[in-house]
This record gives structure tokens, C-alpha cells and sequence, in this order.
């Protein structure tokens, strides 16, 4: 099922989400309901903040940007209990947008490699290394179960130029494609 995400200006993007355990309620079933949403929405990647959770669960699906590509490959997987542990590697700048702030993008500077401990579905641990357009996704919806969107990530000059299409969403004036809520 498609759910709608919350937009900018709502409190909860901006709080530190908290770990659930393997008894959290219908697990599963909002798991594919990220899926499907971010699917929709035609996203790389969904924070349960973002639906109005704040619980570290996150979806990451970042193959669309290998699809004409012979090297590399992408991700799909999900988080639970999400821990970075180190960035590292050169860092480098991507235009970056995100689900709860349609039609804005900027330019966000990253470190091109993450080690990342986190929880499969099934509550198992892990702890890899990603790195380039994986990191940078894992990165993204990490911060969101941090409380920190990428706006608060790109040059001052640019917070300046979009500064009223902000305004403009937090008084639900945007034009997504999918469910929203304020």
C-alpha cells in the first residue's frame, strides 16, 4: 500500500529516530508498504521518518541509477537499527533531492565510501562497506533517521535561492506526483 510521506516543515524529519526490535508491530507488512511507496513515488530510498515513523528503519533501492550502466551495481535492501561507523574515501558533490521536499534538488558533498552496521529483517546483523552512488543513498536516508535533511547539507548561497519554495512547502504549496501530508 502506498503511504503518503510527510513534507518539509513537519517535526517529526526533524527528531532522532529510535530502534525497534523484532516484536515492533506488523514489521513486515510496513516494510512493503515503504517499498511500494517509494516504487510510486519513484524514489531510491525511503526513512520510516519520512511516513511519519520515527523508528531507524530505512529502504534503499539504488539500481535505477545502474540500469544503462556495465560497471558497478546497485542495492536493494533494508535497514533496521541503522549505526554509521565510519565515512571515509574522497568526498564528492551530487545533486541530491528528496521525497519530502518535491521539486528542490542541491548539490550535497559526501565521503565517497560508508561502513555501516545495521539489522536485516530477520533482526540479524551486519556490517558492510558501500561506496560512490550506494554510500551516498545510504548516507541520504540515514541522515533522515538523525533528523537532518539534505537542505541543511548544501552551500549558503543555495539555502538562500530556495528558501521560499521551502516556505512554500511547509504551507503544502508543491507539486508531487504522490501522497503527501504536512
Amino acid at each position: 500500500m502506498v503511504l503518503p510521506i510527510l513534507l518539509y516543515g513537519n517535526p517529526i524529519l526533524k527528531k532522532k529516530a529510535t530502534a525497534i526490535n523484532s516484536d515492533y508491530p506488523n514489521l513486515e507488512q510496513l516494510i512493503q508498504n515503504m517499498w511500494d511507496t517509494m516504487v510510486f513515488a519513484k524514489g531510491v530510498g525511503l526513512a520510516a521518518p519520512q511516513i511519519g515513523l520515527s523508528i531507524r528503519l530505512f529502504v534503499v533501492d539504488s539500481m535505477p541509477y545502474f540500469e544503462d550502466k556495465k560497471e558497478g551495481s546497485g542495492i536493494k535492501k533494508v535497514f533496521i537499527n541503522a549505526e554509521i561507523i565510519k565515512e571515509s574515501g574522497k568526498p564528492w558533490n551530487f545533486e541530491e533531492g528528496c521525497l519530502s521536499i518535491p521539486g528542490i534538488h542541491g548539490e550535497v558533498e559526501r565521503k565517497s565510501n560508508v561502513l555501516i552496521k545495521y539489522q536485516d529483517e530477520q533482526f540479524n546483523w551486519h556490517e558492510e562497506e558501500f561506496d560512490d552512488i550506494n554510500a551516498r543513498v545510504i548516507q541520504h536516508e540515514y541522515d533522515h533517521i538523525e533528523g537532518v535533511l539534505f537542505v541543511e547539507k548544501i552551500s549558503q548561497v543555495r539555502k538562500q535561492l530556495i528558501s521560499r519554495k521551502l516556505e512554500k512547502i511547509k504551507k503544502g504549496m508543491h507539486d508531487a506526483k504522490y501522497p503527501v501530508r504536512q
